[in-house]
């Protein structure tokens, strides 16, 4: 009875361990593949005039930063018209790159008259979708048909072809200030149809494979985790001097 006792004490330390094994895998793996914070409007600052590009999702570099700034700050100077850029690394659960946007063209430019002359190009980088927003006076210069052409051509063709960020706004920049400086447009980018298509199917695969790798990881800790404490006590147990000895 007393070794019969010492048994089940010696397995209800070892399913402890196996138990308090599975919980710090798991939270190891929570903190490891917990994606970066989500981005809300109540988080992003207030505007100060000489802001020209909020990066809070850091895909555009310094030099270029500079490049764009100079370009909006001489067409607000010329024209009047002010174009600001943010980026966001992923939105908050539920929101939307238009719901996000409008939000912040609101939080930054509360009245009729200060969105008179404004508009906001904004990007979420976790899945580039995005959104532009202006106001009343620019929309006689800047069509809705053509603001969505920016977005969804302009911005997006460099995007497609391995998300380089930094191309994708210079581009915007350049269309957007020719645009509102009352200069010809010089409309998206041409695209070939075959340029980048192997790319594109590349990237897809080696998600797929990084995802795969991903499982597998997971899948060998957790049963590390639950065969090493068995193991170890089956060890133990074998090493134990016989009772009857």
């Amino acid at each position: 009875m007393k070794q019969l006792l010492n048994t089940f004490k010696s397995w209800k330390k070892s399913i402890k361990a196996i138990v308090h094994s599975l919980v710090m895998v798991i939270l190891a793996i929570t903190l490891l593949a917990t994606p970066a914070l989500a981005t809300g409007v109540y988080e992003i600052s207030g505007l100060t005039p000489d802001t020209w590009v909020v990066d809070e999702a850091d895909v555009i570099s310094r030099a270029n930063e500079g490049k764009i700034s100079s370009a909006l700050s001489e067409l607000a100077q010329a024209s009047g018209n002010e174009v600001r850029f943010i980026t966001v690394r992923r939105l908050d659960y539920g929101e939307t790159p238009e719901s996000f946007t409008k939000a912040l063209f609101e939080k930054w430019f509360p009245s009729k008259e200060a969105q008179v002359n404004q508009t906001l190009i904004m990007i979420d980088t976790l899945t580039n979708g995005n959104a532009i927003i202006t106001g009343d006076a620019v929309k006689a210069t800047l069509a809705d048909d053509t603001a969505k052409s920016i977005t969804d051509e302009t911005l997006m063709a460099p995007l497609r072809d391995g998300n380089r960020y930094n191309q994708a706004f210079l581009d915007v920049s350049d269309r957007v200030v020719a645009i509102l400086s009352g200069k010809p447009d010089p409309g998206p980018p041409e695209i070939v149809d075959n340029v980048r298509v192997e790319s594109t199917f590349a990237s897809s695969e080696e998600t797929e494979k990084e995802r795969g790798n991903s499982t597998a990881w997971v899948i060998g800790l957790l049963i590390a985790a639950t065969v090493i404490p068995m193991a170890t006590y089956y060890i133990y147990q074998v090493n134990q001097p016989s009772s009857d000895g």
